[in-house]
């Protein structure tokens, strides 16, 4: 029998697993109110994670505590799955598509670089313009957008980072019915196999997108997961499992 041999694959081009966090003892102080005090907080590498929870209960200070944006009066310990820090390897996309009007779509796109003082990737910006639709608005304004399109191009913009974690806050909460469909099928396929945490106050938004839903209640706050989710992101809002499982969302919404 003749033996087969494998030439090793070179170190450079096998893909690093996707990457977990860990979020441990997490105490958050505002306005004199303990708003959480001993959280913990898993996040599965490569799946999406869906976390919803009424005003007020912290959620957005816990996603800027993950995105190293620590406010006032949290404290927590925070690491990825390999035990290091989250330092550089996170992407946050805010609730405003936050677009500096002076510069053009593609520039945009391309501002986390410049910022940086490193050389942007041109090619790459245009192609994520183009997977987003907006390859014939790269120099365009963004004053001359709309809505939709304005929160595609901080999409784009986001991939453009090319971090293992991507966290988002109600990315799409000012949109229409229809675009904001369309957008939540596009950001389930283009961040699929990254670790994302997307902060919604739309249940039927975290039944569509979520791999994992998490509800975040009560004073002190607590996290909670929502089990037995039926089928394969992104679901059909009108599928009856899906209305079933929104109804227990809401059920423990009200309970908080």
């Amino acid at each position: 029998m003749i033996p087969i041999r494998f030439a090793p694959v070179p170190l450079d081009l096998v893909a690093p697993p996707p990457l977990a966090v860990s979020l441990r003892t997490t105490r958050l102080v505002y306005g004199g109110l303990i708003l959480f005090d001993g959280l913990d907080l898993e996040l599965a590498g490569g799946c999406f994670t869906c976390l919803l929870g009424p005003s007020g209960i912290g959620k957005t200070s816990l996603l800027r505590l993950l995105a190293g944006l620590t406010p006032p009066g949290v404290s927590g310990e925070l690491r990825g799955g390999d035990g290091e820090p989250l330092t550089g390897r996170v992407a946050y996309m805010a609730q405003q598509d936050l677009l500096l009007p002076w510069l053009n779509v593609l520039d945009n796109v391309m501002l986390g670089s410049r910022l940086r003082g490193e050389r942007a990737d041109r090619k790459r910006a245009l192609d994520l313009l183009g997977r987003v639709g907006l390859a014939d608005c790269a120099l365009a304004r963004p004053d001359t957008l709309s809505g939709g399109m304005r929160q595609r191009a901080a999409l784009a913009r986001t991939l453009m980072e090319d971090r293992p974690v991507v966290l988002m806050d109600e990315p799409f909460s000012g949109l229409d019915a229809l675009t904001r469909l369309r957008l939540q099928a596009l950001a389930a396929e283009l961040l699929a196999g990254r670790t994302v945490l997307l902060v919604t106050h739309d249940p039927l938004e975290a039944l569509r997108l979520g791999e994992h839903v998490l509800i975040m209640n009560g004073r002190p706050a607590t996290l909670s997961i929502l089990p037995d989710l039926p089928g394969i992101p992104p679901r059909d809002p009108g599928d009856p499992a899906v209305q079933a499982a929104y109804r227990t969302i809401l059920r423990r919404l009200e309970a908080a």
